[in-house]
Order: C-alpha cells, then structure tokens, then sequence
C-alpha cells in the first residue's frame, strides 16, 4: 500500500472513530504526530531518490563522454600510425636517390669527374654510385654508416676527383658522432694533400673549429688566420672572422 493510501486509510479510521466517540483527543494527537514523521521520512526518502536519479543520469553522461573521447584518441592514433608508416617508406626512397645538387657533386671538384671512371672491380659500382651512397647516408643522420662508406670509396678509389669532398665529409661524419681525434686528421689529410680544393678552406675552418672546442686555442687562431688569409673571399673566411671574435 502506499503512503498516501496509508495517510487517507487511517483519516477514515480517525473519522470513524471520531464519529463513534470511541477515540480520545490524546490518541488524535499521537496519531496526527505520528503521521507528520511519516510524512518527513517520505519526503527525505524521495529527496534521497532523486539524488540517486541524478547521480545515475551523471554517471551514464560522464560515460557516454568518455566513450566519445576514448573513440576520438584512437582515431588520432590510427591517423599518427598512418603517417609514420608514409615517412618510412618516404625516408626509404630518399636513402637510394642521388645527392643533392647543392651538396658536393662532381662538378664542383677542382678536376671534372669523368663518365669514364672505372667501376671499383671489389663492389662492381662507379666512384660516383659509391660516393652518393655514403653521402646519402650522411645526409640522413647515419653517420656511423656514413664513417663506413666514405673510408671504404677512399680505399676503393683512392685517385678520382672525388677524393678530396670524400675525405670532407669523412671528417664532418667523425664530427658528428663528436670522435674529433678521428676528424682532425681528416681535415689535415685534406688540406696537405689538397691545397687547391674548394673544400680545403672549409676543412681550415673546421680545423679551427675543433681546435677551439679541444682548448687548443693558439692553433685554433692559426686555421682561422689561413683562411683570412688564403680564402678571403669565401663564405668559410666571414664564418672565421666570427669565430676569432668569439675566442679572442
């Protein structure tokens, strides 16, 4: 039974009883205070229903909502998966494209580089094939591979006109895995054996260069001063004139 059937059943019983004469005024008053009690607990027991309904409609929102979010972060994920997999296998074309036209090609060696160069007979590859892989490598921050590459065309081709950009970049490949012992002599190497290659006044710079960075000032001054000197006009002479002011 519920309770407003149970608050009217027991007003008849009261009237009834009121009728009859049989109920005393102090029994009314209990009853009717009893009822008012009743009447608090079902209006806190409804209050307490409705705070439970909105809880639940909370909850079933806050899901719903996370649902969504959850749904939305592993669409970005699918999309980020996407395109790592297109830069891979772009990183993977570029590694066998030829260098650059801007970086150290044959056509800007001090002696042309011949179509007639022989195939190295140990790999069957042309010093230009050898050369651009290496290169390739170097450009692709695998400097290590590129260390690799580079000593194995000097060995290969020891006397084509690549020779002096290949001991360059040796060099700066020793440089960038920091084993500067290893490029210092390199650049040395180039310089001695190279005195009139367009890489020779880069290889002075990077000789004052390292120099600095090993505390070897005095002999730092002294690359730098030779490309003053020897290069004025090259971009490696303003790079020097910068550097002097730094270590001065």
């Amino acid at each position: 039974m519920t309770y407003p059937k149970v608050v009217s059943a027991l007003l008849v019983i009261l009237s009834v009883e009121g009728m009859a004469g049989c109920a005393k005024h102090a029994d009314f008053v209990a009853v009717r205070e009893q009822l008012a009690v009743m009447s608090r607990a079902h209006e806190h027991d409804r209050e307490r229903l409705d705070a439970m309904a909105r809880r639940v409609e909370s909850l079933e929102r806050s899901r719903d909502s996370e649902a969504g979010t959850r749904q939305r972060l592993d669409e970005v994920v699918a999309r980020l998966q996407k395109i790592e997999a297109r830069l891979a296998k772009m990183e993977e074309t570029a590694t066998h494209l030829p260098a650059k036209a801007d970086g150290p090609p044959a056509s800007r060696s001090t002696k042309p580089l011949s179509h007639s160069d022989p195939p190295s007979e140990a790999t069957g590859i042309t010093p230009t094939m050898a050369f651009n892989l290496a290169y390739n490598d170097y450009l692709g921050g695998k400097y290590e591979l590129a260390v690799a590459g580079f000593q194995r065309f000097l060995k290969d081709f020891p006397e084509t006109s690549l020779k002096a950009n290949a001991q360059y970049w040796l060099g700066e490949s020793y440089y960038k895995i920091k084993e500067y012992g290893r490029a210092l002599q390199v650049f040395e190497s180039l310089v001695a054996e190279h005195p009139n290659s367009e890489k020779t006044p880069a290889a002075l710079y990077k000789l004052g260069v390292l120099a600095a960075e090993t505390g070897d000032f005095v002999k730092s001054r002294k690359n730098l001063k030779r490309v003053l000197e020897e290069f004025p006009g090259s971009e490696e002479s303003r790079l020097a004139k910068m550097k002097l002011a730094e270590i001065r």
